[in-house]
């Protein structure tokens, strides 16, 4: 909504999330029929948070997902952190949102996976020096979790900030599906349900640490 690298501007056009911008979305979505995850400041209060709200085609909210780990750098600066995973059902989906840095953590995935997550979103503004993170670490994600992962990444250059792009659709075997390369690109993928449950079963990583912890111990 906002962009990222704009500094003050942040708080100066964060908005609630029923706000002007989450109205326009929610009007986008009911002309094309289609759902919508954005990334934008969200003011609550005197807080600030980097968060995503899903819309359904419909137009109505059905997700709303604070960024829960909060990098070093500017962030830092203008926003606090969320405190949860944030879960939602579409298309016969079991759907989680994270957020960029959320990603990089095996944590976050797992919990949001463990709590029946099929599909996890993650809108995110990745920097190109960090660009292994889109190729490498994303396909970890899904491939241990045995999930789909949607990673939205900014493309091109603002505020000093050039994007790494590679936005990416990963299959539950952490496979690409889709991948753009680094600049603007629409991607497209089938979701299929009956995948993440093969997955599971032919790696059950959900269950079988359970059963080894207490031979770590």
């Amino acid at each position: 909504m906002s962009g990222y690298n704009v500094g003050s501007d942040l708080h100066a056009l964060a908005e609630p999330s029923g706000g002007a911008f989450a109205r326009r979305v929610a009007d986008l979505a009911r002309q094309t029929g289609s759902a919508i995850c954005y990334g934008y400041p969200e003011r609550d209060g005197d807080m600030v948070y980097n968060s995503a709200q899903v819309v359904s085609p419909a137009g109505q909210p059905v997700a709303n997902h604070r960024k829960l780990a909060i990098p070093p750098g500017m962030e830092r600066d203008w926003f606090t952190a969320g405190d949860g995973p944030t879960h939602f059902e579409l298309g016969g989906m079991s759907c989680a949102v994270v957020i960029c840095y959320d990603v990089e953590f095996p944590e976050t995935v797992r919990a949001a996976c463990l709590a029946g997550a099929q599909v996890v979103l993650v809108p995110t503004a990745l920097a190109a020096q960090w660009d292994q993170v889109a190729h490498r670490v994303v396909p970890a994600r899904a491939f241990e979790n045995g999930c789909y992962a949607l990673y939205a990444n900014h493309a091109g250059s603002e505020g000093g900030i050039t994007y790494a792009g590679a936005s990416c659709i990963v299959g539950p075997d952490g496979r690409d599906v889709a991948r753009a390369g680094a600049e603007p690109q629409l991607i497209l993928a089938t979701l299929e349900a009956a995948r993440v449950s093969a997955a599971r079963r032919r790696l059950p990583y959900f269950t079988d640490l359970v059963d080894l912890r207490p031979k770590l111990a």
